[in-house]
């Protein structure tokens, strides 16, 4: 089964890569950065729902 945490970190990771091609393509270096740490901050909330699903 899935859980919210889960499924927040998949949709942050996906919102931050978009950011970060963004930011490639508009040669804004912020706007990449930017995705990168949206896509890093995603990958850690879905290992927690991960965590939190192998502990039930």
């Amino acid at each position: 089964m899935v859980n919210k945490d889960q499924v927040k970190g998949v949709a942050k990771q996906a919102k931050g890569a978009v950011k970060e091609a963004a930011g490639k393509v508009t040669g804004s270096k912020r706007t990449e950065i930017e995705g990168k740490a949206e896509k890093v901050a995603g990958k850690v909330q879905k290992n927690v729902g991960d965590v939190r699903e192998k502990l039930k």
